[in-house]
C-alpha cells in the first residue's frame, strides 16, 4: 500500500472511531452528517493531491550521420554522392513528465522524413517504454545537405507506405527510439520556462509578385504572378507575395539546481545553405545548437546539455534579401552568421525566463483526410510526350521534364486521398502544433493568433512529409511551391489543417 492509500485508510478508521464513540449528547443524525462532510473533504483533498504536477525531464543526442557515398538530396537533378562530413547529424530528444502525462519531442537533422519511418520509431518507443504514440512529436529540420530518410529517389515523389524501409531509414528510426529511451532513463526533477524574441534580420519572403508582362513561366504552359527566388535586384520585382514570421521561440529546461538540461528553439527560416554539393551538414540548425551550447558552457560548467532548433513555418521563407545588395560569402559563412545571431538572441532572451515545476502536459493526435491533387488528361498527355521525346520538344520551362515525371508518378502511385497526422502538445500555457508539410508563414501566424493558449508555436515537417502547403490565396498566384508535383494535396489543405489544429488546441485547453 502506498503512502497516500495508507493515509486515506487511517483517516477513515479515525472517523469510524469518532463516530462509534460519540457521546450520548450527539444524536445519530448529526454524527452521520459530520462523518459525511469529513469524508467529502478528505476525498476532495486526495483528488487535489493526485492532480499535482511535478515535472521531470531528460534530454539526449543520437548520432544519425549517414555513410559516405549516399545521395545528397534537396536539389534538382541527380543527387551528388556524399564525400565529406562537415558536421555530424543528430536526432535530439527532449522528454517531459508531469507525473500524469509523458511527452517526447525529437528534432532530426534531415531534409524530411517519411511517415513510415516516424511511425516505426514511434512503434519502437511505445513497445520499449509504454509512452503513448500521440505523445511523441517527431520532426525533421530540412537541412539540404543530408542523405534523405524519406526513401525516395526522385525528389521525394513516391508514395511509399507499402515499401519496406531501406537501411538508412531503419537506422534513423532505431536511433530516434534509442534517443527517447535514453532521455527517459536520464529524467530528473526539473523546471521549465518559455518565451520569445524577434529576430527579423534573417527572414525574407522568397516569393515575389512580378511586374505585369514579366515572363514567369511554369512547367505546365502557363504564366505565374509570383516567382520563387527571383534574383537579387531583379528589375521586375514588385513586392513580396506574403509575410514573414520573425519570432524566435525557445523552451528552456533546467534541473532544480539551475543546471541546464535542454533547450528547444523554433524559428521560421528555411535552411541557409552555402554548403559544397558533396558535404554532409546539419545547416544552421546544428550550428545554432553549437553556438548556444558554447554560451551555456561559458556561463555554467555543464555536461550533457542538448540544444535543438526546430523548423517553424518557413515554406516560403529564406534568408536572401532580394532588394539587395547581393552578398558574396564563402562556404558555411552565412550559415554561421545566422546561427550565431539567433543563438545569441535566444540566450539573451532565456535569461529573463520565469521557470515552473508544476506545469500540466497534454497531447492530442488525430488523422486528417485530404484529397490528392491529380493532373488533367491534357497534362498527362503532355507529360508522356515530353518524356518520350526529351530532346525534340521545346519545353515550357527548364524543369518541365522533372515535373512531367512527377505528375505521372502522382497519377500512378498516389491514392486519391491520404491521411496525415495532426498533433498538438500542451506544456502549461504553451501550445505546440505539428504539421507534416513545408508550411507557409501565414499559416503559422494564423494558428498563433487564434490559439487559445497564451503562447504558441508551430513545427513543420513533423510526423511525415507531403511537400509544400501553400494557402488558397497563394495558389492563385502560382509559383514553384504551388506547382503540381511540389504541392500534392488539395488547395484548401492549409485551411483544413489550421481548423483541425485549433480544434485540438481548444480540446486540450478545456
Amino acid at each position: 500500500m502506498d503512502c497516500l492509500s495508507f493515509t486515506n485508510q487511517l483517516f477513515l478508521n479515525t472517523m469510524k472511531t469518532l463516530f462509534c464513540n460519540a457521546g450520548p449528547g450527539m444524536n445519530p443524525k448529526s454524527r452521520y452528517i459530520i462523518l459525511l462532510i469529513l469524508m467529502v473533504l478528505q476525498f476532495t483533498a486526495a483528488r487535489a493531491q493526485s492532480k499535482q504536477y511535478v515535472l521531470q525531464a531528460g534530454a539526449s543526442l543520437s548520432n544519425i550521420t549517414p555513410f559516405l557515398e549516399g545521395g545528397i538530396v534537396g536539389n534538382f537533378g541527380v543527387p551528388p554522392q556524399a564525400k565529406y562530413i562537415h558536421d555530424e547529424l543528430f536526432a535530439k530528444s527532449l522528454v517531459l513528465d508531469d507525473g500524469q502525462q509523458q511527452i517526447a519531442i525529437v528534432i532530426v537533422d534531415n531534409l524530411q522524413i517519411s511517415r513510415e519511418v516516424f511511425d516505426y520509431a514511434r512503434q519502437l518507443i511505445q513497445e520499449k517504454t509504454g509512452m503513448k504514440k500521440e505523445n511523441i512529436l517527431l520532426a525533421a529540420t530540412h537541412t539540404h545537405s543530408s542523405v534523405s530518410a524519406s526513401g525516395v529517389d526522385d525528389q521525394r515523389m513516391n508514395f511509399n507506405y507499402a515499401r519496406p524501409l531501406d537501411e538508412y531509414q531503419t537506422f534513423v528510426a532505431k536511433r530516434i527510439a534509442d534517443g527517447v529511451r535514453r532521455a527517459i532513463y536520464q529524467k530528473e526533477p526539473a523546471k521549465i520556462g518559455w518565451g520569445s524574441v524577434q529576430v527579423p534580420q534573417h527572414v525574407f519572403n522568397r516569393r515575389w509578385i512580378m511586374k505585369e508582362g514579366a515572363d514567369v513561366p511554369n512547367p505546365f504552359g502557363g504564366q505565374d504572378k509570383a516567382r520563387m527566388n527571383p534574383g537579387v535586384g531583379n528589375p521586375d520585382l514588385v513586392r513580396p507575395a506574403g509575410p514573414t514570421d520573425p519570432e524566435l521561440y525557445f523552451v528552456s529546461v533546467q534541473a532544480l539546481d539551475g543546471r541546464p538540461i535542454g533547450l528547444l528553439a523554433n524559428y521560421s527560416l528555411h535552411y541557409v545553405g552555402g554548403v559544397p554539393a558533396d558535404h554532409i551538414s546539419s545547416d544552421y540548425f546544428g550550428a545554432f545548437a553549437g553556438y548556444f551550447t558554447k554560451l551555456v558552457e561559458a556561463d555554467k560548467n555543464v555536461a550533457g546539455f542538448v540544444a535543438m532548433m526546430s523548423n517553424g513555418t518557413s515554406g516560403n521563407i529564406n534568408n536572401i534579401n532580394f532588394r539587395g545588395p547581393a552578398e558574396k560569402m564563402s562556404s558555411y559563412q552565412k550559415m554561421q552568421i545566422v546561427a550565431k545571431d539567433v543563438a545569441e538572441a535566444a540566450y539573451k532572451g532565456s535569461k529573463g525566463l520565469t521557470y515552473k515545476t508544476d506545469v500540466k502536459l497534454g497531447a492530442v493526435y488525430s488523422e486528417l483526410n485530404l484529397e490528392v491533387r491529380k493532373p488533367t488528361p491534357a497534362m498527362l498527355a503532355r507529360a508522356k510526350e515530353v518524356l518520350a521525346n526529351p530532346d525534340k520538344m521545346k519545353h515550357y520551362h527548364q524543369q518541365e521534364p522533372t515535373y512531367a515525371k512527377r505528375i505521372i508518378q502522382i497519377q500512378e502511385n498516389w491514392p486519391d486521398k491520404i491521411d496525415v497526422v495532426m498533433q498538438t502538445l500542451q506544456i502549461g500555457d504553451l501550445g505546440i502544433a505539428a504539421i507534416p508539410f513545408e508550411t507557409f508563414a501565414e499559416t503559422g501566424l494564423e494558428i498563433k493568433a487564434k490559439s487559445p493558449f497564451k503562447s504558441t508555436f508551430v513545427i513543420e515537417l513533423a510526423n511525415g512529409s507531403y511537400g509544400y502547403l501553400p494557402t488558397p490565396e497563394q495558389h492563385e498566384l502560382g509559383g514553384y511551391e504551388t506547382w503540381l508535383g511540389t504541392n500534392r494535396v488539395e488547395k484548401q489543405g492549409s485551411a483544413k489543417i489550421t481548423k483541425r489544429l485549433l480544434e485540438q488546441f481548444n480540446q486540450m485547453k478545456k
